[in-house]
């Protein structure tokens, strides 16, 4: 019984480190600051109740038209399909968010396809203007990280730009985050395994 004992508290202490390597990789990815004049912004999706913008996407479509604001020439991809409980597509909720805070129409392009972060990525990278080199990532600060992981495996050299994550749902969203993470870490070993046999 002592045996079982001291293997699950070296387990406990392994997981609470690397809960902690998780955290700070976060925390590291929240503090970088945005430089002025990207070429682009993919906004990322989150979920749309009927009409109405989550809390957490409310955040992130305030950031973009901030941001939008301040540079003139920058454009917004904004990316999120339509999912259970969703009228619009998450897309059209930030489109119509932005045009709310006075960002043009012609400076916005729609992805409405994706389910997923990896998918926002992969189908964006389709969508940015030809040319266009300096492109940013927007979304709450618990998931900059990760997106920007995800982009960097397509080929996607993208900072990321914070908004903040509302306080009644931070716990639960960083427990999840610290699973997605958990996750995109796994899919990419199997990845370069399978790479590494061919």
């Amino acid at each position: 019984m002592g045996k079982i004992n001291h293997m699950m508290l070296i387990a406990a202490i392994l997981g609470v480190i690397y809960i902690g390597f998780l955290h700070v990789n976060i925390q590291q990815a929240i503090q970088k600051e945005a430089p002025v004049h990207a070429d682009y912004l993919i906004v990322l999706g989150a979920q749309v109740r009927g009409t109405v913008p989550s809390l957490s996407l409310q955040y992130r479509i305030n950031t973009a038209a901030e941001y939008l604001t301040r540079n003139k020439s920058t454009v917004a991809i904004v990316s999120g399909g339509q999912g259970s409980g969703e009228e619009i597509s998450e897309a059209e909720a930030m489109k119509r968010g932005l045009l709310k805070n006075g960002i043009e129409e012609s400076r916005i392009i729609m992805e409405d396809r994706s389910t997923s972060t990896y998918e926002n990525i992969k189908y964006s990278k389709q969508l940015i203007p030809e040319g266009a080199k300096k492109g940013f990532l927007v979304t709450n600060d618990f998931h900059v990280y990760r997106a920007e992981k995800i982009a960097a495996s397509q080929g996607l050299n993208l900072q990321g730009i914070s908004a903040k994550t509302p306080k009644v749902v931070l716990i639960k969203s960083y427990v999840r985050e610290y699973l997605a993470i958990t996750k995109f870490y796994g899919t990419e070993l199997l990845r370069k395994i399978h790479l590494l046999d061919r």
